[in-house]
């Protein structure tokens, strides 16, 4: 069954990790996608897989980080297709560095590209669902965004912020039919860790081992599948290090006790 077969999927942070998987598991239905990243040469390719899968596939490279051109790459991707049946709101950038040695401008570049750019292509992209009679809006949190965690300080803040705003927005717009599902991702293989910037800006450049012992982008991807097909309001996608969300409802200082005492990379 292809269950968004000529539905237009519109995927930020498709170029890698769990947006790439995303695309290919959509891709297979049929769907129309609009893939979003700051490399064109990598989405190309990307796309060309999507294609090859079935999908009419559209490549809108962008940096996030540059939030004037939002409102222009918002109407290029709602005019392609006419619409934008789901909105997922994957990319983002990860931090390694303590609170005292990190640069504001690292502090500022990651809420940007994490908080305020999801926030603007949201307000752009959600005219067009109310007129088209509603539509889905997939959000990439963290369990970072569910408790503080070492060296994580702004890029758990976005994450927590993330929640927050499109909380708001389930609750202002659901007799709307807008729909908002929320993917809380534990560990998983991907690239973020290499990318994740220093206090002082610069790359981590290499995988956390935790990172490389995660679930597979394929594997996450299946499950994202799913939860947006449901629209369901949260899953989260991981294995073990998932029961520390539960902890920190529960039993919120002993999870305190547990993050001061992970070693962070």
């Amino acid at each position: 069954m292809q269950k968004f077969k000529n539905k237009t999927i519109w995927i930020t942070g498709a170029s890698s990790g769990i947006g790439e998987a995303c695309a290919y598991r959509f891709a297979k239905d049929g769907a129309n996608l609009i893939l979003t990243a700051l490399e064109k040469d990598i989405l190309e390719k990307v796309q060309e897989k999507c294609i090859s899968s079935g999908a009419n596939c559209f490549v809108l490279d962008y940096d996030l980080s540059d939030l004037d051109g939002i409102p222009e790459l918002c109407k290029k991707a709602v005019d392609k297709f006419g619409k934008i049946d789901v909105l997922f709101n994957n990319a983002g950038i990860s931090q390694r560095g303590l609170v005292a040695e990190t640069k504001f401008e690292v502090d500022k570049k990651i809420m940007t590209i994490n908080y305020f750019a999801p926030v603007l292509i949201t307000k752009h992209v959600l005219k067009s669902m109310l007129e088209n009679g509603g539509g889905t809006i997939a959000v990439t949190t963290s369990i970072a965004g569910r408790f503080g965690f070492p060296l994580r300080s702004s890029y758990s803040a976005s994450k927590h912020a993330l929640y927050g705003y499109f909380e708001s927005l389930h609750a202002e717009y659901h007799k709307e039919n807008i729909r908002v599902c929320f993917i809380c991702p534990g560990r998983v293989k991907t690239n973020i860790s290499f990318y994740a910037l220093k206090q002082d800006g610069n790359q981590h450049s290499q995988m956390d081992k935790g990172q490389a012992k995660g679930i597979s982008a394929e594997k996450a991807a299946k499950k994202i599948y799913n939860a947006v097909y449901k629209q369901k309001t949260e899953i989260l996608v991981g294995s073990s290090e998932l029961l520390m969300v539960y902890l920190k409802r529960f039993f919120p200082k002993l999870s305190r006790k547990i993050v001061r005492n992970i070693k962070a990379t």
